[in-house]
């Protein structure tokens, strides 16, 4: 029989495991606040960093909801699935999301150049608009997942192209799914920091404002490469 490379769990990942145990087996209750940062890394003897680490973990599973100066809450609806270690529930869907992503680089790329030729004023105005819901709500999940999606139909309306903007909204809802996974596995995965995936979108909001096509295509291929490597190292470790 053969066995596979187990890999050993960083200390953040211990720390997260047995806090999603205690989550899913009830000992935190679905609304109940966790003790502190500083609390938690005295009962396990780990440094403050480790501790936050865990619990960025345990939002992007939908476990905790963390409150800007408000401490660390267990969600009151807890996701369905939540199995093992390392998010495993996460990362599960990640091939599918994928071939989202694939699709959005096809077409995402052309509407940008699309939309850096066609657009008028008033198209700038409404993607600017998101942009700036996007920096105002930049630690605000919902809210800023929700202007990353207006964002890119607002994008594909500035094309004036009518079958693709109605291309772009027939996928509106995988759009909105794959944005949610993508931008949960850049933060958990990734590390990665929110005002960096609003500088890739000021960046194709600049080029379409410059009505530069060449800029504005490479601007969103840039950024759905970063997205798909993240995806492509996250199926990588899943089946690893």
């Amino acid at each position: 029989m053969a066995f596979r490379q187990v890999k050993p769990l960083k200390g953040y990942e211990l720390v997260m495991e047995q806090l999603r145990s205690d989550i899913v087996g009830g000992v935190y209750a679905p609304g109940a606040k966790l003790p502190s940062v500083v609390d938690l890394a005295g009962q396990f003897g780990v440094g403050r960093s480790t501790i936050r680490e865990a619990l960025s973990a345990l939002k992007a599973m939908g476990l905790v909801e963390i409150r800007q100066g408000g401490g660390t809450y267990v969600s009151a609806e807890l996701p369905k699935e939540q199995t093992g270690a390392h998010g495993a529930s996460l990362f599960a869907g990640a091939k599918s999301i994928q071939e989202l992503v694939e699709v959005r680089i096809v077409l995402e790329t052309g509407s940008a150049a699309l939309a850096a030729r066609n657009r008028t004023d008033a198209d700038l105005a409404a993607i600017e608009e998101e942009l700036e819901r996007m920096e105002r709500f930049l630690h605000d999940e919902a809210e800023g997942e929700a202007a990353d999606v207006r964002f890119h139909l607002k994008l594909a309306a500035a094309t004036h192209n009518s079958l693709l903007i109605k291309m772009t909204e027939s996928m509106s809802e995988q759009l909105h799914d794959t944005m949610r996974k993508s931008r949960q596995l850049w933060f958990y995965g990734e590390k990665g920091e929110p005002d960096r995936l609003l500088k890739e979108h000021a960046g194709i909001f600049a080029a379409v404002r410059d009505r530069d096509e060449n800029r504005a295509f490479e601007a969103m291929m840039g950024h759905l490469r970063k997205v798909e490597n993240v995806l492509r190292r996250a199926i990588a470790e899943y089946e690893g």
